[in-house]
């Protein structure tokens, strides 16, 4: 269809919503079989403050899917690659497992995998759902809907409305790799009592 606008698909991670329950990483990594001792996806809390105004955040750790992504330019067999949609995969088939697209992510977003031996991140999830229309997996089961996924070019979609009011912020956006996941950082006090 000409004149068709490419879908951008971005995922936003609200900070003052996530409780840091895993639920995410767990349906990660029963969606995709991500073996014991490695993960795509994880959560991590960091307290702040001193008692009784304690503060935690929770953020994502996981592939931030860039834009102009340096494991992509750096991989001497072409297994990791961009997607129609932009999503950056790897063809185990041509991954040699040389690891240079490790060294070159800034995020620490990928492994390997101790199965296949191949490299290892998250996809969100395109090929067993995003590119059938469903949701990433951890999306999916997020209990407070701290995750919110979709495509950025389509005005109705959730995340366009989201982005349209609320102010994120890009993890390491100064390196200029364009991030697909933004953070809604975490505004609420920490008054324990």
């Amino acid at each position: 269809m000409k004149g068709a606008v490419m879908k951008k698909l971005i995922m936003i991670h609200d900070e003052n919503l996530c409780i840091g329950c895993q639920a995410c990483s767990v349906a990660c990594r029963n969606e995709n079989g991500v073996p014991s001792g490695v993960y795509r996806l994880q959560v991590h809390g960091k307290t702040s403050g001193v008692f009784p105004n304690l503060k935690l955040d929770y953020s994502r750790a996981s592939c931030v899917m860039c834009e102009d992504s340096p494991c992509v330019d750096v991989c001497p067999t072409g297994a990791s690659f961009k997607t129609k949609d932009g999503v950056t995969l790897i063809d185990e088939r041509l991954c040699v497992s040389c690891k240079y697209c490790i060294l070159a992510c800034p995020y620490d977003a990928r492994f390997v995998d101790p199965v296949t031996h191949a490299i290892g991140k998250c996809t969100f999830c395109y090929t067993n759902r995003t590119s059938k229309g469903l949701q990433p997996a951890c999306v999916s089961v997020c209990p407070t809907d701290a995750l919110t996924f979709g495509d950025v070019n389509d005005v109705n979609s959730e995340v366009s409305k989201l982005l349209a009011k609320t102010s994120v912020e890009y993890p390491k956006a100064y390196l200029n790799t364009k991030p697909r996941l933004a953070n809604i950082k975490n505004k609420k006090g920490g008054r324990y009592e």
